[in-house]
């Protein structure tokens, strides 16, 4: 069966092409470097045509709501309203855990992109995973100078692999709607998460926790991205993830 991965050349959507792969099915990847631009809906009809089931991955890096609904309301309604031209059966879509209950300028995307999905004419199931063991990564990348100053967040981190291989489960089944919040093995701090890293790779710069500002602040530093509820539950910890490829090839980005 053909699978299409909309933002297959991302981070994500690697993982997931490779995953559509594994398991004896053919990857059609969305994107701009193979002819399609979610934003402009330009391409989508010739490349879902005899495409049964879409995973969408794609993704904006940005924490302005504006920018954030603004991507995922605009990629997601060219997405559906293709599908349902051509005849797409089932619509997967990722988001985040604690999107509903953390007021952060990504996350109203996030919430956007749920409501056009679960409210679309195409059949859909959304998968909320927890944060990425990459985030930590991520975002010591992009904090210059010696002291990383860090948002204070609990969280219950995944490897993204093991998210992109139940996305394909979700794709080769029946449409759930919203189906039950996947989650790490533990919970971590992102701080804590921040100095082991920095640590396993030979750096010496301080970590340095900072609440952000009112509720979005609270909600982070407390339950507000933890699961509320059963769901699958990844196996790789935080160190196993540490001493992996995946970790290695970000190595020299968070000194």
């Amino acid at each position: 069966m053909r699978i299409a991965v909309a933002g297959g050349t991302g981070g994500v959507g690697r993982l997931v092409v490779n995953a559509v792969r594994a398991v004896g099915h053919e990857p059609v990847v969305l994107a701009r470097s193979t002819g399609v631009d979610l934003i402009r809906g330009s391409g989508l009809d010739e490349a879902l045509t005899g495409v049964p089931v879409v995973i969408d991955v794609s993704n904006v890096s940005t924490i302005n709501r504006k920018k954030s609904e603004n991507f995922f309301g605009t990629a997601t309604t060219n997405l559906l309203a293709a599908g349902r031209r051509v005849g797409v059966r089932h619509h997967v879509a990722l988001s985040v855990v604690g999107a509903d209950r953390v007021n952060w300028g990504y996350y109203a995307g996030k919430r956007r992109q749920e409501k056009l999905v679960l409210d679309g004419a195409v059949p859909a199931t959304v998968l909320r995973s927890t944060q990425f063991y990459e985030l930590a990564a991520q975002m010591l990348a992009t904090i210059p100078g010696p002291i990383a100053v860090v948002p204070q967040m609990l969280m219950q981190p995944i490897a993204a692999h093991e998210v992109a291989n139940c996305l394909v489960d979700l794709a080769l089944a029946d449409p759930t709607g919203r189906a039950p919040d996947i989650a790490g093995p533990q919970q971590l701090r992102m701080s804590d998460m921040a100095r082991r890293l920095l640590r396993t790779r030979g750096s010496h710069r301080l970590v340095l926790p900072v609440r952000l500002p009112g509720a979005t602040g609270r909600a982070m530093a407390g339950h507000g991205l933890l699961p509320t509820g059963p769901g699958p539950r990844g196996t790789q910890t935080f160190d196993q993830w540490l001493a992996s490829p995946a970790a290695q090839n970000d190595a020299g980005r968070t000194r």
